[in-house]
């Protein structure tokens, strides 16, 4: 399975922000295999803008996704200001985690929140255009997709 992380810096600094967890992801040993760049596609007529620098991680099926779950969920604890990350499965389902509630969490809620990351990542896409989002404070739920 191959998954796209994309990083919004509420400082403005998205590709920082994207380097940083690059690197942070690259210094897991079970992620660091599956860890690419990616470079986006250019925007479409009417976009804003191209999206920072991509990070992709081509997964096995049953692949680390717990692992990718709590490196995201660590990475966002030690950031400063409001960062969001993005994690977009083959189908296009999003998982949505921000960092601005995530830093108060517990070692135990941290671990809730990774599993449920994973939990969203590994979930086949709801028919109806629902994805699940992981938001900041811990809850996975569905949110309608955009388009």
């Amino acid at each position: 399975m191959r998954v796209t992380l994309a990083v919004d810096a509420g400082n403005g600094d998205s590709a920082g922000a994207s380097d940083d967890l690059y690197q942070w992801l690259r210094q897991d040993p079970d992620l660091r295999v599956f860890v690419r760049r990616e470079t986006p596609a250019a925007p479409t007529d009417g976009a804003m803008g191209a999206l920072g620098e991509l990070i992709a991680l081509l997964l096995a099926p049953g692949g680390p996704t717990t692992a990718l779950g709590a490196a995201v969920v660590m990475w966002l604890q030690n950031r400063r200001g409001n960062q969001t990350v993005t994690i977009i499965r083959p189908d296009g389902t999003q998982v949505v985690v921000s960092s601005e509630k995530v830093r108060g969490l517990t070692a135990e809620g941290t671990s809730e929140l990774a599993e449920r990351v994973a939990a969203a990542l590994g979930q086949e896409r709801n028919p109806q255009g629902i994805r699940n989002t992981a938001e900041d404070d811990g809850r996975v739920g569905p949110s309608r997709e955009a388009g």
